[in-house]
């Protein structure tokens, strides 16, 4: 058949301009069939819609949940995201882009219908101040200083500045986040990216625990002592659930360590996708407020959980976990570093007792 420009759906969800769309490539389909006919699998989109979501791996996935909120109000609308971590962006994003200078010629040459920046830094600002769009939400860039858009944003705007007013705030970051957006959150889940095709030499009838021994480079003030580590990991063997120390390649010398004194089991250590099958392998996942922590969220797994330096309220586990803190206010509030070292005196009868009781719900 004899196709012209005049034929294509330049607005369709999965047309690409550069390269063959999916339909053609599994079925072999045009824009339009021989009789003039539009293709079955045309799905014409009516708005473009920005995300702006840089950050940490975690911080994005907990992102997500807004996706489900923009598919229910905006079905037709085509969805961008930009990030550092595109590999835990869920495929029902239709542009899924690096963060890179590429990338960022390319939104400059797109005209959004609205553009969501959820980031409070000076990149993101810099992108949502220079992009074309109708509508605009989040944190921008006026004279070279971030800034909420509008007074949707200025409540995280202000709790991100001055640690009395963090400390007071009662709302969750999936609350936070819809609200600049113009939303209301209503328990919105996390998107989590297929995960698939790994194998695991694991006891096909012992309930598996998660202790995810790290909390990242940036945050020592979060670790939980080793010894304590060892001791849960301990009591949990003694009572039949297979202890399975995770984490990265910082804590790979620990955790052969740990496995060694505790009796659990250590894997070792993964790439994301890989390291993200392992976490869904547990049934309940022990962990500091890391990227563990948001994967077994995102995998909805029962979840005992550290904080010491955090606001509590700021962490949604979906009824499914719980918030484990020393028993006295610590005054290591967003520090890296703690000078009563708070978190040896979680004890490690309160965290078992925490997983026993989970367990049996």
């Amino acid at each position: 058949m004899r196709l012209t420009l005049a034929d294509l759906k330049l607005d369709c969800r999965h047309f690409r301009g550069d390269v063959p769309c999916a339909p053609h490539k599994q079925f072999g389909v045009h824009c339009v069939d021989e009789q003039g006919s539009d293709c079955r699998h045309y799905d014409p989109t009516r708005k473009k819609i920005l995300i702006i979501k840089l950050g940490a791996i975690g911080d994005v996935i907990r992102t997500t949940p807004l996706l489900k909120k923009l598919k229910e109000v905006e079905p037709r609308a085509q969805i961008w995201w930009l990030t550092l971590t595109p590999d835990v962006i869920p495929p029902i994003v239709d542009r899924i882009l690096p963060f890179t200078p590429q990338s960022v010629e390319i939104l400059h040459a797109v005209s959004f219908d609205a553009i969501y920046n959820l980031d409070k830094d000076r990149e993101a600002g810099a992108l949502l101040a220079g992009l074309s769009a109708r509508d605009k939400k989040g944190f921008t860039l006026v004279n070279g200083m971030c800034v909420p858009v509008d007074a949707a944003a200025e409540h995280k705007y202000l709790t991100g500045l001055f640690d009395d007013l963090s400390k007071m705030n009662r709302k969750s970051y999936q609350k936070e986040i819809f609200e600049i957006c113009g939303f209301e959150f209503a328990g919105e889940e996390y998107i989590m990216p297929e995960v698939g095709g790994y194998k695991w030499k694991l006891p096909a009838r012992k309930r598996i625990i998660g202790l995810n021994t790290g909390a990242g480079g940036r945050w020592p003030s979060r670790l939980w002592p080793e010894k304590s580590w060892v001791l849960l990991a301990r009591k949990l063997r003694k009572a039949g659930y297979l202890p399975l120390l995770l984490g990265g390649e910082q804590e790979h010398k620990k955790n052969l360590k740990l496995a060694k004194q505790s009796g659990a089991l250590y894997l070792g250590h993964f790439p994301l996708r890989q390291f993200i099958s392992e976490v869904d392998r547990c049934e309940l996942v022990v962990t500091a407020v890391t990227m563990a922590m948001h994967l077994a969220i995102g995998l909805r797994k029962k979840i005992v959980l550290f904080n010491n330096i955090f606001n509590r309220h700021e962490f949604e586990l979906y009824g499914r976990g719980e918030i484990l803190e020393p028993d006295f206010e610590c005054n290591c509030y967003y520090s890296p570093t703690c000078p009563n070292n708070c978190m040896q005196y979680l004890s490690v009868g309160r965290v078992f007792a925490s997983c026993i009781n989970l367990l049996a719900k």
